[in-house]
């Protein structure tokens, strides 16, 4: 992790832990305060969307009654309505009301609640209603943004440096990142996505300016259960993790938050109904199956006509 102030050839390393995970940014030319700035967005991020905050404005509309509405602050309603427009576009694999899931299989800040059986899980936009800047919850489902939320961070923060004077950085979130302008020796934001361990595939280079990268991958969060592994990623269609062969997707798009989005998608709904998808609406996308022991890669056309 780089320490604030740390300065290379003109390029301030910034960096610090949030959201579960970590930030860096690599600014050209940082302006004074920029580190003060991004860790004000972070603060405001993690006060309105952290499930793992008691007092938190997801953590207080996920323990109102179900029909009470509530207000909602500007960048949570934002992501909900993200969330509820990627599930319509992937019938449901991408849920922003998986809260309930996630902690049931012990991926949320209680813990393991127990492998129950449960009652068929309502679709997001059917369990919620949004009117305004108000939101409510109509059926017993809880929130959860952890498949959008770090990428509309990276956005959020890169935001905040184009208001604070910077032109020229590249910001990462948890393995998100997001690259504007141009490095001081007038080459992109170059950035390697590995592929999964032991899969020996090459590593896969790309240039980030003005683009967003985001990878979803079950190396990355996951636990292990009488020596089967777990995903974090939710299939709201079994109600269980995610039980395909995909072993990560990574997405580049302007907005961080949908590359976020999409490539959790991707990896619920599988390389053949996910890249299908994917490839219908345009979007620059990499899939990598698990097969035998080794691996297997995908790209939609959009990702092999930019890396031409």
């Amino acid at each position: 992790m780089f320490g604030p102030g740390v300065r290379t050839g003109g390029i301030s390393d910034l960096g610090g832990p949030t959201m579960g995970t970590s930030w860096s940014a690599r600014i050209v030319d940082a302006p004074p305060g920029s580190a003060a700035a991004i860790e004000a967005v972070l603060g405001r991020i993690i006060a309105q969307m952290s499930n793992w905050e008691a007092d938190s404005a997801i953590s207080r509309f996920n323990a109102a009654p179900v029909g009470q509405w509530m207000p909602l602050p500007a960048d949570m309603l934002a992501v909900l309505r993200a969330g509820l427009d990627m599930a319509r576009l992937s019938d449901g694999a991408f849920d922003p009301a998986v809260g309930r899931l996630v902690a049931k299989w012990g991926f949320g800040p209680g813990g393991l609640k127990g492998l129950s059986e449960e009652s068929h899980h309502p679709s997001p936009w059917r369990a919620m209603e949004i009117e305004g800047d108000r939101a409510r919850r109509m059926a017993d489902v809880t929130l959860d943004f952890s498949g959008i939320a770090k990428g509309f961070a990276v956005d959020a923060v890169a935001d905040a440096l184009c208001e604070h004077g910077a032109a020229h950085f590249l910001v990462e979130i948890g393995g998100e990142l997001r690259g504007q302008g141009i490095r001081p020796d007038l080459q992109p934001w170059w950035v390697d996505v590995e592929a999964p361990p032991g899969l020996r595939l090459p590593t896969l280079r790309i240039a980030l300016c003005g683009m967003s990268v985001a990878t979803s991958g079950d190396y990355r969060r996951f636990r292990e259960e009488a020596g089967i592994r777990l995903s974090h990623s939710m299939d709201p269609a079994t109600g269980a993790p995610i039980a395909n062969d995909v072993a990560s997707v990574t997405v580049l798009h302007e907005s961080a938050m949908l590359a976020d989005a999409w490539a959790t998608a991707i990896t619920i709904m599988g390389h053949e109904r996910g890249m299908a998808l994917a490839t219908r609406h345009g979007i620059a996308a990499c899939l990598i199956r698990r097969v035998g022991g080794g691996g297997q890669e995908y790209m939609t056309p959009a990702l092999a006509a930019m890396l031409e």
